[in-house]
């Protein structure tokens, strides 16, 4: 199908030393970070070793520099002292192996001014939230949020209004495989403990799954579907309808194709007949693409797959909307999960971890265009990504952790 977008392309594994007292810093990584500069960005490769699929940004220590958190370290601005979260694992190269932090946020969780780190381990299992300990050099204590988080892009956000952001994702009691349930996680009263469940679907039965929440779905995104100004959840398979009162009950369910496994979704305009259009990126395969909303008389909505960009790289796991170069419009960034499901397991996996920035453009009529720039050719990202000003220069960077290391990729253009 014909899309109205541009186009246009432009061993040794080393193990790391645990502190023998965790008053001591781990200090593994001073002096090993690599800068380098093209293009408009300045790459620095903060850890070379296998961390994380996850990352998040925050000034730890209040000293006035964001830092970058990986699940089980956190790295010291500004050159970038490594110190531990919790103990820290090897997972190798990744060629066969795993860490044990797939998504990762950060937020003040106890409301005691220091941000505190929310860690999505491997599928299905429990997630946590470490507890800043306010400076002092030691393991973060650690929290339980909730037995089971399921869905491979779990999103953090105020689902509902309330003010704070909370966990939306798949969830299974009692490692159910058919039982999976779409929710809301918000922490409530006192933060240590487990976090509160908001309802968005029932939970399923045998034969009857819920969509999004088996524990590797692939696919997930809040947004504004009809014009309500409220959030609703979509996955692959359709969108929940936030109610307008919340009382437990499951919100309306609208089926709808919205494509194969993909990364994070996002809801937006994009083709100037003011109907909410949903982007995604392919998770294991190639494709990015945009579902163009198309009204029927009666009917239920149906979205129309347009493919953005179809063999521009493969494994693009993680998917940001946010406004790059600072014109007023979001752009798109993503790139390779490199190695996702080992050097075999997907089409393209040993192709170069890319990145890139996809600039939007808005035509007269309110139609979207998006035009690819690289960012780098050796980094890619994770199952989700940081785009924020880390440098504090008014310019959003790129902050990434995935089987090649970890990288803050600074935007030096103007």
């Amino acid at each position: 199908m014909t899309s109205s977008f541009q186009v246009r392309t432009c061993a040794v594994q080393m193990r790391v030393a645990l502190a023998a007292c965790v008053a001591l810093c781990f200090i593994a990584n001073r002096g090993m970070s690599q800068t380098t500069e093209a293009g408009g960005w300045r790459k620095t490769q903060i850890d070379p070793r296998f961390r994380s699929e996850g990352v998040a940004v925050a000034d730890v220590d209040r000293d006035g520099d964001v830092d970058v958190l990986v699940g089980e370290l956190w790295y010291e601005a500004p050159d970038w002292q490594a110190h531990e979260v919790a103990p820290v694992g090897d997972y190798g190269d990744g060629a066969n192996s795993y860490s044990q932090a797939f998504v990762c946020f950060a937020d003040d969780v106890n409301q005691d001014d220091w941000p505190d780190l929310i860690v999505i381990g491997f599928p299905g299992e429990a997630c946590h939230w470490y507890e800043n300990p306010r400076g002092v050099e030691r393991h973060w204590p650690r929290h339980m949020i909730c037995t089971s988080a399921c869905n491979e892009s779990p999103a953090y956000v105020d689902l509902c209004g309330t003010g704070r952001k909370g966990l939306l994702m798949g969830w299974r009691p009692d490692g159910s495989e058919t039982s999976g349930q779409m929710v809301w996680f918000q922490p409530q009263g006192d933060p240590h403990l487990p976090w509160t469940m908001t309802p968005v679907s029932a939970p399923g039965v045998a034969g009857a799954p819920v969509p999004g929440t088996n524990r590797f779905s692939h696919g997930l995104g809040a947004g504004d579907m009809n014009g309500d100004d409220r959030l609703d959840v979509v996955c692959t398979d359709g969108w929940w309808e936030q109610p307008e009162s919340l009382d437990g009950s499951p919100w309306p369910f609208h089926p709808a194709s919205l494509g194969p496994d993909c990364a994070q979704m996002y809801v937006a305009e994009l083709t100037g007949d003011g109907l909410p259009d949903v982007v995604s990126s392919s998770a294991h395969a190639y494709g990015i693409w945009r579902h163009a909303a198309r009204d029927s008389a009666g009917e239920e909505r149906s979205f129309e797959l347009q493919t953005l960009f179809p063999k521009l790289m493969s494994e693009t796991h993680g998917l940001a909307y946010v406004d790059v170069d600072n014109d007023g419009v979001k752009d798109l960034v993503t790139g390779k999960r490199w190695w996702a499901h080992g050097p075999t397991g997907d089409p393209g996996a040993t192709e170069p971890a890319m990145l890139y920035w996809f600039k939007a453009s808005r035509a007269e009529d309110g139609a979207t265009t998006f035009e690819p720039y690289v960012i780098d050719d050796d980094s890619g990202v994770g199952l989700h990504l940081v785009v924020e000003d880390v440098t504090g220069d008014g310019f959003r960077d790129v902050v990434v952790s995935n089987k090649k290391g970890v990288f803050l990729i600074e935007q030096t253009r103007r």
